[in-house]
């Protein structure tokens, strides 16, 4: 995007919506057509899905997919909204903070108003130090300040042994202090940890929904910033697919056509332009 004081605008807009009277729900696309439909609900930002765009493309989630693969993917999804995105750039895509800066100068000429920038890397939690050096390389990569949502994996399966919420609160402080403008903290669905984490957290907290998570209402209660659904409504699309694939192997029936959107809707959302 060479329009830097429009990308300036949008980077704001999303940044005072993390601060509204209600918590932002950011649905999370996987390429153009999803973020026309989700932007065409209302919505006032979007989201993008690592593991969506990754899947669409063949991949495996967790930087299977390359950093141009899915800069080009976020870019044209970009393209095809008005509303300001957030892009999911997973660790960063590479070992170093040169590697992690160089990503969000692309991010930057892709049009994104944030991004995500998470702590772990090929099943590994990063040295706090190492995560704290790379959220302060991605500040200062961008000459417009771009919504960070620094993400932890403290509460991932597996990735740290100990108490994961003392962990999870000692790295988000850390990023906030580093830059960050949001934390998100995944893999955390019960509302009396997500109530102590709003409490100990030093800035507004992200939380990735999953089938338990309290709904919207309470979690504006427990003072929740964020919420995003990840590669949920990507894999609902996929489910679908695999329902109307079974009916028509099973059955032989036509059925699922009635319930889904139709061919003349897609031509109008995709070739009205993005306002």
């Amino acid at each position: 995007m060479k329009d830097s004081a429009a990308l300036r605008r949008k980077a704001e807009v999303l940044r005072a919506l993390h601060h509204g009277p209600e918590p932002l729900l950011l649905l999370n696309a996987w390429d153009a057509a999803s973020a026309r439909v989700v932007e065409s609900l209302g919505f006032p930002a979007i989201a993008t899905t690592s593991s969506g765009v990754a899947n669409a493309l063949g991949y495996a989630d967790g930087e299977h997919l390359s950093r141009e693969e899915m800069l080009a993917a976020v870019a044209r999804i970009v393209r095809a909204v008005a509303v300001p995105v957030s892009a999911d750039l997973e660790a960063g895509y590479g070992a170093n903070t040169r590697a992690v800066a160089e990503t969000v100068r692309l991010a930057v000429t892709a049009g994104v108003a944030g991004f995500n920038l998470e702590d772990s890397r090929g099943g590994v939690l990063l040295p706090l130090d190492q995560a704290v050096a790379r959220v302060r390389a991605a500040r200062a990569a961008a000459d417009v300040p771009l919504v960070i949502n620094a993400r932890t994996d403290a509460f991932h399966p597996g990735y740290f042994q100990g108490d994961a919420c003392a962990e999870a609160v000692r790295r988000a402080n850390a990023y906030r202090e580093a830059g960050a403008d949001c934390l998100f903290l995944p893999f955390v669905s019960d509302a009396a940890t997500i109530g102590r984490l709003v409490k100990a957290v030093h800035g507004p907290i992200n939380i990735l929904a999953a089938a338990g998570t309290p709904p919207l209402p309470e979690l504006k209660d427990l003072g929740v910033a964020r919420v995003s659904v990840g590669g949920a409504l990507a894999r609902a699309a996929l489910t679908v697919i695999r329902q109307a694939a079974r009916e028509l192997h099973n059955t032989g029936s036509f059925d699922f056509i009635s319930r889904i959107i139709s061919h003349a809707e897609m031509h109008v959302l995709l070739t009205a332009k993005p306002h």
